[in-house]
């Protein structure tokens, strides 16, 4: 195996745990909603984002330094997760946490695939095609589609469309990171842009009532939610956009409602069902099948 194919089998390694923490970060963010709003939180998420990220850049001593040129992308990938934040959340709020985790994580890859289909004018490849459609039926068997009530009942679950759209537009800002300064740094700048969209619209107050509070729950679960989900997981697949593209990098996003299924049941003790193992492996082949050579 060369360097080159060492490093791939790495990043597709490192991204497939990315996802598993994704999934189980859908029950974390849950819990979350209960403490405050999408605002108040989203606060408390990029603050920590902010200091933990710096502090691993400090580690890897990367510079900070991005061009110029790369403004206009940073501005607008930050004003996108400022808004993917209260989409998300609003959506945990207000929605079905399942069949949105499901809808959000299903829709991704094929927006972002079309997506990149307008943009570059690129058609999916032949083995591209089969892996969105496994990813498809996956979503539609995990919803258990045939008997379920319509998951667009809730009008909390419209939130998660708009996440889907959104993450796939970002996606594709985030691409370009490599182009400008290193990805890492870049998506440093990015959460500091997120930070400074969210601040204006936080009621200080509330802020002030949560830093008070000794509410383990509360502080374990952002802590969780900041560090190990966004600084680390999120910020890897930025990374991966920047190095395999938006669309390859979205697909192994069709890993997360197995990865939530399953710690769920692990965890929590809740049915693992079998339309939920046959459409976490059609995800799984989904993924495979996108990023076959």
């Amino acid at each position: 195996m060369n360097e080159k194919q060492s490093s791939q089998s790495t990043l597709t390694l490192v991204m497939i745990l990315s996802m598993i923490i994704w999934g189980i970060s859908w029950p974390s963010n849950k819990v979350l909603t209960s403490f405050g709003t999408p605002v108040v939180l989203g606060f408390f998420r990029y603050g920590f984002v902010l200091v933990s990220l710096i502090l691993l850049l400090i580690l890897l001593k990367t510079k900070m330094v991005i061009s110029k040129k790369g403004i206009p992308f940073l501005l607008a990938s930050g004003g996108l997760m400022a808004a993917y934040n209260y989409t998300f959340l609003g959506g945990l709020q207000n929605g079905s946490p399942g069949a949105g985790g499901i809808l959000v994580t299903t829709l991704n890859p094929v927006m972002a695939y079309g997506l990149g289909m307008l943009v570059d004018w690129k058609r999916p490849t032949r083995n591209e095609s089969i892996g969105l459609l496994f990813g498809v039926i996956a979503g539609l068997c995990l919803l258990k589609i045939w008997g379920s009530e319509d998951i667009f009942a809730k009008p909390g679950n419209l939130y998660f469309l708009l996440s889907a759209l959104i993450w796939s537009v970002m996606s594709k800002f985030t691409s370009k990171s490599a182009k400008y300064g290193s990805p890492f740094a870049f998506t440093w700048w990015m959460y500091f842009v997120t930070l400074m969209c969210i601040i204006p619209f936080c009621d200080f107050t509330a802020i002030g009532e949560l830093i008070q509070t000794t509410d383990l729950k509360f502080w374990g679960n952002v802590l969780f939610s900041s560090v190990i989900t966004t600084t680390l997981a999120t910020t890897t697949y930025f990374y991966a956009t920047s190095k395999i593209g938006a669309e390859k990098a979205s697909s192994f996003i069709f890993i997360v409602p197995f990865s939530a299924a399953v710690f769920s049941f692990a965890i929590l003790g809740e049915n693992l069902e079998i339309h939920t193992i046959i459409g976490g492996l059609l995800g799984i082949a989904a993924v495979y099948m996108i990023n076959k050579k």
